[in-house]
């Protein structure tokens, strides 16, 4: 039997695709954003030692209490927010899989969504399951700011979410106090919910301050914050991550996780309760652990034709490849894979409809040196 696609405009994701493409060719992988380095020793020893002793079945649907309680310590510390660890904190299979029982918990079919393009690729596959629609508004082209009139416009009587993520995958940019500001405005008076993707909190650059929309009561009242443990502890794979939302939000969020995963990775809970009492440190240097590859890493990359964006947060770099080549990205991607031997992901995925000639790559810098230099060596060659 041939099933009606519930996603018809859904195929394998570019990542896999380009990592796919990066195996076949032997070629130096800066695509798709995960570290090449290990998780610190700590969380290891931890999460070992949570197996050992016995912590190996079912965890609590919410996640076990004492990595609540340590997110919630984590949320004064940070940002100033007294939360719940009880009625306001769950834990995730990563947070991807928050961003979607945010979306299912609120969003009903025939009501709107708003998506700042570019955008990571869940978002919408999420909105179009539940029978909502995406609406788009494109970011500013060149420096990657929030066109707050064009959202104001773009507002209906339907529209039941903003999604907002900061800082911003996949070009490095951050909404500051100004633009959160703007957006308690916009949504003052009004029951649209606030989707705030945050998985990238602690990857700031240059002294500036992560404007959590836990930093904004009239925000944190109507909104789901998203993070991810994989992000801030160089451990992707290990798919954890957590939500904060007022009780009433999270009530709904936990029915729709509850029959989603349920639960998730046990031992590991403890591990990351472990690292944010124990190991603190973590957290508030890993700004400075990736200013330096990122600061490195730009000065590489000078030696070479490309033209680098700025980079305000996160672990990827924009390039503009048009002093190189006229192929479109997805063209140029593939040509630089399989010719040149390094992977870089285009941004035209990312984009309901991309900006006409944009020529963006986007490479990640959460790397070893040795895999920087070798790709560096390859592309001075260009």
């Amino acid at each position: 039997m041939q099933p009606q696609t519930k996603l018809p405009k859904v195929g394998t994701t570019i990542f896999s695709v380009m990592s796919q493409l990066a195996a076949e060719h032997g070629a130096v992988n800066l695509g798709q954003g995960f570290p090449d380095f290990p998780a610190p020793q700590r969380l290891l020893d931890a999460t070992s030692a949570a197996m050992n002793a016995g912590h190996n079945q079912y965890a609590p649907m919410q996640g076990v209490p004492v990595l609540r309680q340590a997110i919630a310590a984590k949320a004064l510390e940070c940002y100033g927010a007294v939360v719940d660890a009880d009625t306001e904190i769950t834990v995730t299979s990563g947070g991807t899989e928050a961003i979607f029982n945010a979306i299912h918990a609120v969003v009903r079919p025939g009501e709107e969504v708003i998506v700042l393009d570019p955008a990571y690729d869940c978002y919408v596959p999420a909105i179009d399951l539940a029978g909502a629609r995406s609406v788009h508004v494109a970011l500013d082209p060149v420096t990657f700011a929030v066109p707050w009139e064009a959202v104001r416009a773009a507002i209906t009587p339907a529209t039941r979410m903003i999604i907002v993520n900061t800082p911003h995958n996949p070009s490095g940019a951050m909404l500051g106090a100004a633009d959160m500001q703007t957006l308690s405005d916009l949504l003052a008076g009004t029951d649209i919910y606030l989707l705030a993707d945050e998985v990238y909190e602690h990857i700031i650059y240059d002294g500036a301050r992560h404007e959590s929309a836990l930093r904004w009561p009239a925000l944190r009242e109507r909104a789901f914050v998203v993070s991810s443990f994989g992000k801030t502890y160089h451990c992707t794979g290990w798919k954890l991550g957590y939500a904060i939302a007022p009780p009433a939000l999270t009530v709904e969020f936990r029915k729709v996780h509850q029959y989603n995963t349920f639960t998730s990775f046990g031992p590991a809970q403890y591990g990351f309760a472990a690292m944010i009492n124990d190991e603190p440190e973590h957290h508030r240097e890993l700004g400075a652990f990736y200013q330096a590859k990122r600061d490195a890493f730009r000065a590489q990359l000078a030696q070479t034709r490309f033209k680098l964006l700025d980079v305000a947060g996160g672990y990827f770099q924009l390039v503009d490849y048009s002093a190189i080549s006229d192929l479109d990205d997805m063209a140029f991607c593939r040509w630089l894979t399989i010719e040149k031997g390094v992977t870089a992901i285009p941004l035209s995925p990312f984009y309901a409809e991309p900006p006409a000639g944009q020529r963006l790559i986007r490479l990640c810098f959460a790397k070893n040196q040795a895999t920087v230099d070798a790709a560096i060596a390859r592309l001075r060659e260009l």
